[in-house]
């Protein structure tokens, strides 16, 4: 095949695909948008009423907060969940890398909010997502760099050396010997730019008028032709990198496709067509085409990306996948495009708007009706003038008689709240789901009754957000993960729960489980706060009975404890709750055991009590003993000196007495 051959193929194919204008599908989808913004339906008569009902447009915005705060209010829109215990770091990591690039990378609000909102009015919403090659440039200035720091420099391909000075001195050396010399040295100072190459994941909303898909196609995957046809600028084809010459031309068809034209009239958007005179800024409709063929001969068909503008192709390469996610609200078994909402009651709307037409025409002509004239016996000018208190002039009395316009029967207007219950019956959305009505609070209606017509309410809407999240949702995360496992090479860091987090994505499973977290973001806050509190009730008798470590695990309790701060409010749950690492808790040692380590240790406290205490017995024995020594000292000293006074007071006695015996007369010494 040669690319006449592939061209030639792709504008059947494009021609002959579903949502192709003049199409059925095309003119369902155009008269849903018109419904919705509320357009004339093209039957009005001048002169008479020409009120539109709007209950597509009732119908969808009701819908959509409920839908978008099942996916938008949580932290999480997906999450990825582990095949293995080897996987639970890099799930926790791809969770919070995917979400951190729809929401903080792209504008993941508008995309969900944009593509819901196509499938709700035109049977099926379409977002693509791509890799994005760019680059970005950062200006860095260097000083007293020397030779070889600069052709190390220059070598460097992603540098651009925008100025450069050098400067020569002279500096004084000290030889080996110790004699000194001067030499020259030249030094550079050089301000550079540096090109860094950078890469993202790309999410955008397609307009549904520019997807087209072969018409037996089930899935976006089974395909045989999938198409975006958009409209750039020659300058941006130029910038991706192709070469397109100013005269390329391409069929204006597109430009009056019916369903572009009902988007951009709304607001006169497509009015007027200035003529541009600059040939790099002229838009040319681009038609990126996947088509299924076998190109290279080889007896089996492969997925090739095709990308037209008018007879000149841009791109011709085999790739591995097709970069869109679809959602449909209701689905039609073994078909890609399925029901809206605007579907179910595009044919009421028409109804109750004929209907309110009659009333008031009806209220118009009992307030200004008609009247029998007697031809020549009134002033003509008197009577087609209507004011507060004017006079009619007549010739003759009765020349003006009222012909009374008959009063609707009072079953018309019971008519119209039959069409309401028609509507709340196909769609979903019920008066008393919108909010409360005069009687949903009065004495006789239990909690339980209202939260059961609350329920009934969101049954539909809860389907609607199940199917899309099991589908588009889900499909668009997984293309999103393929695509950084494919491109991202490094390891980056990224700001959550206000720290900077590692993510590698190099090192993820290449086939990742996935689960949409339809729900997390859902319902009323306060009663998921009770049903938390009541868990950790349970936690508490859990833990009372010895169950921490079997039946609660630390990150259990974590785990709750972040949830109960979520659902009160608070997004920075690690600045109240530390983060533990998954795992049990460490093992606890036996009761009995514990018992007897303790009476051990309290026998050996009693061991060296007892020791301490034969110890100082020990010590006052000793003191006592040497107090003893020291009395019997102290006593011995005593009785010698007791002695040596005795032994004194002898000798003066006998030297008395010797006196006595001499001088014969009584002496007394001392």
């Amino acid at each position: 095949m040669d690319l006449r051959e592939l061209k030639a193929q792709c504008r059947q194919e494009i021609t002959e695909a579903s949502g192709y204008d003049g199409g059925e599908l095309s003119d369902s989808r155009r008269r849903a948008l018109e419904y919705y913004l509320g357009e004339p339906f093209g039957n009005e008569v001048e002169g008479r009423s020409s009120v539109v009902s709007t209950d597509v447009a009732d119908v969808v915005e009701w819908v959509m907060p409920s839908l978008m705060k099942v996916f938008a209010s949580g932290d999480d829109v997906v999450r990825c969940e582990p095949q293995g215990p080897e996987d639970v770091e890099m799930a926790q990591q791809a969770t919070d890398y995917l979400n951190y690039v729809f929401n903080r990378q792209n504008e993941g609000f508008s995309v969900l909010y944009d593509w819901f909102k196509d499938a709700l009015i035109q049977k099926v919403g379409v977002v693509k997502v791509w890799w994005e090659e760019s680059e970005r440039r950062e200006r860095e200035q260097y000083s007293g760099l020397n030779d070889i720091e600069l052709e190390a420099l220059k070598a460097d391909d992603a540098v651009e050396i925008v100025s450069q000075e050098s400067i020569e001195a002279t500096i004084e050396m000290q030889g080996p010997d110790g004699t000194s010399f001067e030499v020259m040295e030249t030094t550079h100072d050089v301000e550079i730019i540096r090109t860094v190459p950078t890469g993202q994941v790309r999410v955008m909303a397609v307009p549904p008028e520019e997807f087209l898909i072969n018409k037996r196609a089930r899935t976006i995957e089974d395909a045989r032709f999938v198409c975006h046809r958009t409209k750039k600028p020659i300058s941006d084809l130029r910038q991706m990198g192709y070469e397109v010459p100013d005269d390329v031309g391409s069929s204006d068809e597109d430009e009056w496709n019916e369903e572009r034209v009902a988007r951009m009239e709304f607001d006169d958007a497509d009015a007027i067509h200035s003529a541009i005179t600059e040939k790099s800024m002229r838009e040319v409709w681009v038609h990126e085409c996947y088509v299924r063929v076998d190109f290279d001969d080889d007896g089996i068909a492969e997925l090739r990306k095709v990308t037209l503008v008018g007879d000149l192709v841009l791109d011709n390469e085999e790739v591995d996948a097709v970069p869109f996610a679809s959602i449909t609200p209701i689905k039609i078994p073994h078909k890609f495009h399925g029901l809206s909402l605007a579907d179910l009651v595009m044919d009421l709307q028409l109804v109750k708007s004929t209907i309110m037409r009659n009333l008031l025409d009806n209220a118009y002509q009992q307030n200004f009706g008609r009247y029998a004239v007697l031809e020549g016996q009134v002033n003509l000018d008197d009577l087609l003038t209507a004011r507060p208190g004017g006079v009619v002039r007549v010739r003759s009395p009765g020349a003006v008689s009222r012909l009374d316009t008959p009063s609707l029967e009072p079953y018309t207007f019971q008519m119209l709240d039959y069409l309401d219950g028609i509507r709340e019956e196909r769609s979903g959305v019920s008066r008393n789901g919108q909010g409360l009505n005069e009687g949903a609070l009065k004495s006789h209606q239990t909690a339980s009754g209202v939260a059961q017509v609350m329920s009934a309410a969101q049954q539909r809407v809860e389907l609607i957000a199940r199917v899309f999240a099991e589908t588009g949702v889900r499909e668009l995360f997984r293309k999103m993960y393929r695509l950084v496992i494919k491109h991202e090479d490094q390891e980056k860091f990224i700001r959550l729960r206000g720290e900077f987090i590692p993510v590698q994505p190099m090192n993820w499973n290449d086939n990742p489980d996935l689960t949409v977290t339809v729900g997390l973001g859902y319902g009323n806050k306060d009663q998921n706060l009770m049903h938390l509190t009541q868990i950790a009730q349970m936690y508490q008798m859990v833990a009372a009975n010895g169950g921490v470590g079997t039946l609660i695990q630390p990150i259990n309790i974590y785990n709750l404890m972040t949830e109960i701060l979520k659902n009160s409010g608070i997004k920075n749950v690690n600045d109240f709750v530390t983060p533990v690492p998954p795992g049990p808790l460490p093992e606890q040692p036996d009761i009995q055991q514990q018992a007897l380590e303790m009476e051990a240790q309290l026998r050996m406290q009693e061991l060296q009590i007892k020791m301490q205490e034969a110890q100082l017995d020990s010590q006052i024995k000793q003191q006592e003993m040497e107090l003893k020594k020291e009395e019997a000292a102290i006593n011995y000293q005593v009785k010698r000196q007791e002695l040596a006074i005795k032994k004194q007071e002898l000798g003066l006695k006998q030297a008395e007495a010797m006196v006595e015996m001499q001088t014969g007369r009584a002496v007394a010494f001392g």
